[in-house]
């Protein structure tokens, strides 16, 4: 017999359905626009952690970190207006690194709709290029089934951000409705026919190239397709900041495809006959500008594997496409049977060869050498540390110089969005508090969403904060440079004693100057017992792992 229903607000119903799907977590900034929402969660405070942030970028961060960590959809609340507007840098981030999270955002009352009232916007217009779906909830009776859609959606195909519109009049109004179940993912499998064409064209290549990439991975896939790459010999390259989807120091690694990419690398992708693409979109950064593979038909075979339909053949028409989830097709390709084939033998260890060269460093101007930071990170961190970075030159050497060996143990933003360090950072700690997290900004990145080591102070996050000074906005003046050199305009910065601001927030600060103190002072930050920060003041002159700023400039002098 059915159960009678219970009458309960729209913002009860709301919380109900988080708990059905299993959300542990949420991150927001408060606001009166849903205020049900909170008191809600007052009651749910034993099963769902609020996380409260200082700024709904950072909060919008927190949840995308989360998605990327747990496969599960990272959950913001925001209000409306300006909160919504902070938020949708996360959104953004959501989309292009293809990760779940559902962004609530409370909407003004529904007889106000369309006045231009206090904070109004219109969600749908504004979230429409920047989300997989975008939907208002104006009847409480109809929560249950769009919180469920919105589930489905973040997960399901391509994995990405929803944003839901809460009017404030809607969460407070109490009816009675059935709840609905949980959200299930529901991933496209391979074919028996793609998996018997992708192991005759591994047959006939002879200098084939995976490269590994975009979201809904988890550990079984990443095993799985370990597992294939050591059967069939394959070279595997890992697209932008998608580096920890492959044990770097595995013999069959080629590298990552992003800003610090080896020149050979590069090369090795318009040199190779077969590239075997998954999960990645073959996007600007991981194909050199759109240069490494031809638009539309690339010189390559093509090999393209994405969950997501309108994906495959959206810029390069594959040879063949697949479309399937991450761990359906590890799972297939894990057991694929080898076959003689007539690829060079020494292709896999040349690329493997090429990749170890590139993590040896010539020495850059200045006193701290950012090269041998990260391999002393490199050497000293467990394998199951979780770095994270915003964007910036700073992250070109944590990029190329650390070697990732486990899976989600790298947080990057592959739409270059600065700030995301120190917010992503947090909420990796808080979700894995057992493990350590380390955190790296440039000094523009960092003073970009900085104010969460508030935070990560109130929710006792330990994270060991890298500030990477050299008084500027190094990447545009890289450019600048490059393009207008001399000329120096809206790039220089003044900064705080970013140590001695730590401190005020009731962090650990240190700062270092020289590359022979910077173990001792992280050897601190690791026993302080609370969040700490390193600054690191590098010589403005140390631009890349490569090139001087001087020798960029007169690079450029000569050309103009």
């Amino acid at each position: 017999m059915n159960q009678p229903l219970k009458s309960r607000s729209g913002g009860q119903i709301l919380v109900d359905a988080l708990r059905i799907n299993g959300v542990e977590r949420a991150f927001c900034v408060p606001g009166e626009s849903y205020l049900a929402v909170l008191d809600a969660l007052y009651d749910a405070q034993e099963q769902i952690d609020l996380v409260v942030c200082r700024q709904e970028g950072g909060a919008a961060y927190m949840a995308e970190a989360y998605g990327k960590l747990t496969g599960k959809p990272g959950i913001c609340f925001v209000t409306r207006g300006p909160g919504a507007t902070n938020a949708s840098v996360g959104v953004h981030t959501g989309f292009q690194d293809s990760t779940p999270m559902i962004l609530f955002i409370g909407q003004v009352a529904r007889d106000q709709r369309d006045r231009e009232a206090f904070q109004e916007i219109d969600f749908r217009a504004m979230f429409a290029p920047l989300a997989k779906w975008v939907v208002q909830i104006d009847d409480a009776r109809r929560i249950p089934e769009l919180v469920s859609q919105a589930f489905h959606r973040a997960m399901n195909g391509r994995p990405g951000p929803v944003v839901v519109a809460l009017p404030e009049d809607m969460l407070t109004d109490v009816v009675s409705v059935a709840d609905a179940g949980p959200a299930r993912v529901i991933e496209p499998h391979a074919n028996t026919a793609d998996m018997q064409a992708l192991r005759h064209l591994l047959h006939r290549a002879e200098r084939p190239l995976m490269i590994l990439g975009g979201g809904g991975w988890n550990g079984r896939a990443v095993a799985d397709i370990r597992r294939f790459a050591e059967r069939h010999d394959l070279p595997v390259a890992a697209s932008f900041r998608c580096q920890d989807l492959f044990d770097n120091t595995h013999p069959n690694y080629a590298g990552d495809l992003g800003f610090a990419a080896g020149p050979k690398l590069v090369q090795a992708v318009k040199d190779a006959d077969l590239l075997l693409v998954v999960g990645a979109r073959l996007g600007e950064v991981s194909t050199n500008g759109y240069t490494t593979v031809e638009i539309p038909v690339p010189r390559q075979t093509l090999v393209h594997v994405h969950p997501g339909i309108e994906e495959l053949g959206r810029v390069y028409q594959p040879t063949l496409g697949i479309n399937s989830g991450m761990t359906t097709f590890a799972a297939l390709a894990a057991d694929l049977p080898e076959m003689e084939g007539n690829r060079c033998p020494d292709w896999r260890a040349a690329l493997n060869r090429n990749y170890r060269d590139n993590l040896v460093a010539q020495p850059t101007p200045g006193a701290v050498q950012m090269a041998e930071v990260i391999a002393w990170l490199r050497d000293h961190l467990p394998a199951n540390a979780i770095l994270t970075n915003g964007a910036g030159n700073y992250a070109v050497w944590v990029q190329r110089f650390y070697q990732y060996r486990q899976f989600r143990t790298q947080l990057g933003p592959t739409n270059g969005s600065m700030g995301y360090g120190v917010p992503a950072a947090v909420a990796a700690k808080r979700t894995f508090p057992e493990r350590t997290v380390v955190a790296f900004a440039g000094d523009g990145c960092f003073l970009m969403n900085g104010q969460e080591i508030a935070t990560a102070a109130h929710y006792g996050a330990n994270v060991i904060f890298i500030v990477v000074n050299n008084g500027m906005y190094g990447t545009i003046r890289m450019h600048q440079e490059r393009n207008y050199p001399g000329r120096v305009s809206g790039t220089d910065l003044h900064n705080p004693d970013f140590a001695a601001l730590a401190r005020a927030h009731g962090l650990h600060g240190e700062t270092v100057e020289r590359t022979e103190d910077f173990p001792a002072a992280f050897e601190r930050c690791s026993a302080a017992g609370v969040p700490s920060l390193i600054e690191i003041r590098i010589d403005p002159e140390a631009i890349t792992p490569r090139q001087s700023l001087s020798q960029i400039r007169s690079e450029a002098q000569k050309r103009h």
